[in-house]
């Protein structure tokens, strides 16, 4: 397996660019599966997980076009050949369910095996589930497989019993070719969410509210391809963030989305963090002594559980005591034993990590056990002393494009080792 070897002592200085959201492309290119004809996507990210969906999209009959190199990528379901998603495609891959909602809306059935992904916790699809069925559909689930049929899905009034985002997003996408309204309510906020359903409306669906707890769609007869440019990400632009306030930094983070990140923004500030807005983007000026600050990870618009993990890794060299309690995902501390391997100072009571800060964290050999932890480590490599190795990155692979050349660019000493295997 690649890893990264990180060396201390580089301030982060310069300007770097976010890049496209993967949680707001994936769903994109899932809504791809409801037209006929060329889905065009912009500002695209060479990432892992939208690989694999490619994969997976090819697997039931779609087209998959477009040019990586200038974030452009086309999609084109003029004929659905298997709609089912086959374990082997979808095992690393949670967000590979968002093909259930269309495959169904499209085909009048679809056989998805139960999605992986990172092990961060349960996250059950029975609210996907729960929610179809009340559009009509009947499931079976037997042998790790996911069978549901809809002969016509008919609008119906849907309560999420958690706002879950993939759920929404997996509903709004059946609802929009269903017989009448939908209701969803205690819907997913999320800005990814809301690029959706306005690319839905784009291609000619009806949707109002999202962004807001209640969504309603009218269902349409039929969609139109079109283009849609997808929206920064906004989980790296704060990873960054973090990482420029950590290493006494000065950094401009360009298409910076700020207003998807008040909640980070006001933490980040009472830690003795500058941040302004320039034309272009956000500009980010750490300071030390960094000041402890406490925060509780909610859905959209609190304080996100994406960013708990990076926050983390900046508490444990902070001037004090940092209560951090995550309420979203039940097995989100796994970075925590990696961090102590640094000599962070921190104690975990169920969901709740209380954060001592030391003086100094020590480079050492570390394991990334999902997406964000992996980017924690990486922040807490930066500001070490030593050399820190960070093993298993294909989890950061997933979620963060070039994060070495774009943090290189900044003055980090960070250098991907090829697996010697791989190269044999």
């Amino acid at each position: 397996m690649d890893k990264f070897v990180i060396e201390c002592g580089a301030r982060l200085v310069g300007e770097v660019q976010t890049g496209g959201a993967k949680n707001a492309v994936l769903p994109l290119m899932a809504a791809g599966l409801l037209v006929d004809d060329w889905l065009t996507l912009t500002n695209v990210p060479r990432l892992k997980d939208i690989d694999t969906l490619c994969g997976l999209m090819r697997f039931m009959g779609a087209e998959i076009d477009g040019d990586p190199a200038t974030g452009t990528l086309k999609v084109r379901a003029s004929k659905i050949t298997k709609p089912e998603a086959p374990y082997d495609l979808v095992k690393t891959m949670r967000a590979s369910i968002l093909v259930l909602g269309p495959l169904v809306a499209r085909c009048k059935e679809a056989r998805v095996s139960l999605p992986g992904g990172c092990a961060i916790g349960a996250r059950p699809i029975n609210l996907h589930l729960a929610g179809l069925e009340k559009m009509g559909a009947t499931i079976e689930i037997e042998h790790g497989y996911i069978h549901i049929r809809a002969e016509k899905l008919i609008g119906a009034k849907i309560y999420l019993d958690a706002p879950t985002v993939t759920g929404t997003e997996n509903l709004m996408l059946a609802a929009v070719l269903a017989d009448g309204q939908t209701v969803i309510e205690n819907a997913a906020m999320e800005p990814e969410v809301v690029c959706l359903a306005d690319a839905l409306n784009k291609m000619g669906a009806r949707i109002t509210g999202a962004g807001t707890d209640i969504i309603k769609i009218e269902g349409v007869t039929k969609l139109k391809p079109v283009e849609v440019e997808v929206i920064p990400d906004r989980i790296e632009a704060g990873t960054f963030m973090i990482g420029a306030a950590m290493t006494r930094g000065n950094v401009l983070i360009k298409d910076c989305p700020i207003n998807y990140l008040e909640t980070l923004a006001v933490k980040l500030k009472e830690t003795g963090t500058t941040i302004t807005e320039e034309e272009g983007g956000v500009r980010v000026i750490g300071d030390w002594p960094i000041r402890s600050v406490d925060f509780r990870t909610q859905p959209y618009p609190a304080f996100p559980t994406d960013m708990q993990a990076q926050m983390m890794a900046m508490m444990t060299i902070s001037g004090g005591l940092s209560v951090i309690s995550e309420t979203v995902f039940e097995n989100r501390f796994m970075h925590v034993s990696e961090l102590k391997r640094m000599g962070a100072d921190i104690k975990i009571d169920g969901r709740v990590a209380i954060v001592t800060g030391v003086e100094r964290l020590s480079g050492a050999p570390l394991m990334a056990t999902d997406l964000r932890a992996s980017a924690s480590l990486i922040l807490a490599g930066l500001v070490a002393e030593g050399t820190t190795e960070v093993s298993r990155i294909y989890h950061l692979d997933r979620g963060y494009e070039n994060i070495e050349k774009k943090l290189g660019g900044l003055g980090a000493n960070i250098t991907r080792v090829k697996d010697e295997a791989k190269k044999k």
